[in-house]
């Protein structure tokens, strides 16, 4: 089975993706862990990309897509996390890639900036808390090694805001387009993690 998962920064994609990718059986593909991957590794495609990635310019649509069709090529089955992005990187998936089914977490923009806003982050391990969900033990201070908590500046409300709404400009037509297709199932993602888990889970095997 190939399945895309959609929804706006802050949803809970890379937490549920994680857990049905191990559910169903299937490669669980990030696009932006690819990037760093094919980076990384010095690959043709990599060396393509990172020249954008210096410059702070998106990666064209045709080296990203020539990375997953290089990736998914001999899978049985794939998890697509948070791509494709936009109707054109939708267009060209399908040229080697069937999608069976599509998941939509759908959340309101307050709620994700509440959740967004209230992340904190490690500033001397990394480690990530968030005070609605996952709330430091003490204080604005990290559970692991005692180092102080920040918010990181693209988590700042104002911030997070725009994000939303860049989200909703760019990949929000990807929802019409696959539910036109009839491939698109919707999820709460306001929900709790469990929730949002079983009821994917529900509608994948439907």
């Amino acid at each position: 089975m190939n399945v895309v998962l959609l929804g706006p920064p802050g949803a809970g994609k890379g937490t549920l993706a994680v857990q049905l990718a191990q559910c169903l059986g299937v490669l669980h593909l990030s696009t932006g862990d690819l990037l760093r991957d094919e980076v990384a590794r010095g690959t043709p495609l990599g060396r393509q990309a990172e020249g954008y990635m210096k410059r702070g310019e998106l990666v064209p649509d045709e080296v990203v897509l020539a990375m997953v069709k290089e990736r998914v090529n001999g899978e049985r089955g794939v998890l697509l996390d948070g791509f494709p992005r936009t109707l054109a990187q939708a267009r060209g998936l399908e040229a080697f890639l069937k999608v069976d089914k599509v998941v939509y977490l759908a959340i309101s923009k307050e709620e994700v900036v509440r959740r967004l806003s209230s992340r904190r982050v490690c500033t001397r391990c990394g480690a990530v808390f968030n005070l609605v969900t996952q709330p430091p033990q003490q204080a604005e201070r990290c559970d692991r090694c005692q180092g102080p908590l920040a918010v990181r500046p693209d988590d700042r409300p104002e911030v997070v805001a725009r994000r939303y709404e860049v989200y909703e400009r760019d990949s929000a037509p990807l929802v019409d387009y696959y539910r036109r297709q009839g491939l698109l199932v919707e999820v709460n993602a306001a929900q709790s993690p469990e929730a949002v888990r079983a009821q994917a889970r529900a509608a994948l095997s439907q």
